[in-house]
C-alpha cells in the first residue's frame, strides 16, 4: 500500500508524552516530556508544517511533506493535559466507544484498549497484551475479539521509587540489566531482588494462567520497560520468555486501526 495520509499522533501517558507521525503503512515513533501550556499554544497556531517543527524541534522529520500543519490524532489517560490539547486544530480524540473490541468497561484506560486493538490485529486474537510501563498492566480478549479482563500493578521504576520515598532509610536503587542476586547481602542488592524476582514470578503466573484458558493465545509485551522485562524472563524462566511478541508501537497500530475502520 502506498503512503497517501499523514496523521500526528498523540498518546499522553501519566509520564510521558508519546508521539508519533503515522502514514498508511509507517509509523515514527518518540517520546517528550509533557509539554508547558505555552508550547501547546504555539503549536496549535501553526499554520504550516515547517512552523510546527521550528516550534517543536524535538520532532524527527515527517516521512511525508503536506504543506498545512497534520491532523491530530489524540488519546490520553490524563483528563488535565487532554483538555490542553484540544485547542490544536483539526484534533480527533479517541473515545473508548470507537474501538472495536467488546465488552470494554467505561473505566478501562485507552491505551490499554488500544495497545489490545493493535496487538490483534496485527498478530491475531485470543491476544494478551503486557504493558510495562510506569503502571504494569495485563490486558486480554478472546478469540471474539471480547475483553476478558486483565490486571494492573506498580511497575518495575514505581516500585523501587516507591520504596525510598514511603520509608525512612530505604535508597533509591538503579535497575541492573542483569539479574540480581536472589538473596542480597547489601541494602540495594536486596531492594533489587525482591521487587525483580516476584516481579517476573507475577508474570509468568498470568501468562500460564493465560494459556490455561486459552492455549493458542498470543502474548506482546510493550511499555518503557519491556526489553529490560524480556531480558529478565530469558534468564529466569526460558521456556516462556520466546513465546512472546515484543513491540513498542502497539499504541500508535491500535489508533492506525481505529482510524482505518472509519
Amino acid at each position: 500500500m502506498a503512503d497517501s495520509t499523514l496523521w500526528l499522533a498523540l498518546m499522553i501517558g501519566n509520564s510521558r508524552l508519546h508521539w508519533a507521525w503515522l502514514t498508511d503503512t509507517r509509523i515514527y515513533a518518540w517520546d517528550t516530556d509533557h509539554l508547558p501550556p505555552k508550547v501547546i499554544h504555539q503549536l496549535s497556531n501553526c499554520k504550516t508544517l515547517e512552523d510546527f517543527i521550528t516550534h517543536f524541534p524535538s520532532s524527527p522529520s515527517p516521512p511525508l511533506s503536506p504543506t498545512s500543519v497534520p491532523s491530530l490524532l489524540l488519546a490520553s489517560v490524563v483528563p488535565s493535559q487532554t483538555e490542553l490539547w484540544l485547542s490544536y486544530p483539526n484534533v480527533r480524540a479517541i473515545a473508548l466507544d470507537q474501538i472495536p473490541l467488546q465488552g470494554l468497561y467505561p473505566t478501562l484506560g485507552i491505551d490499554r484498549a488500544l495497545a489490545l486493538l493493535g496487538a490483534g490485529e496485527n498478530w491475531g486474537f485470543p491476544m494478551l497484551v503486557i504493558d510495562a510501563g510506569t503502571a504494569l498492566t495485563f490486558t486480554g480478549a478472546d478469540a471474539n475479539k471480547r475483553l476478558v479482563g486483565g490486571a494492573i500493578l506498580p511497575g518495575l521504576n514505581l516500585q523501587l521509587t516507591t520504596l525510598a520515598q514511603k520509608t525512612g532509610q530505604l535508597p533509591i536503587v538503579e535497575v541492573q540489566e542483569q539479574l540480581p542476586q536472589r538473596f542480597a547481602l547489601k541494602t540495594e542488592e536486596a531492594i533489587q531482588s525482591g521487587v525483580i524476582y516476584t516481579l517476573i514470578a507475577g508474570i509468568k503466573d498470568f501468562v500460564e494462567a493465560w494459556w490455561r484458558d486459552y492455549p493458542l493465545g498470543k502474548i506482546v509485551m510493550t511499555g518503557g520497560d519491556r526489553t529490560l522485562l524480556i531480558k529478565y524472563l530469558q534468564a529466569q524462566f526460558p521456556e516462556i520468555a520466546p513465546r512472546f511478541y515484543v513491540e513498542k508501537n502497539l499504541i500508535f497500530w491500535g489508533m492506525r486501526a481505529v482510524v482505518a475502520k472509519v
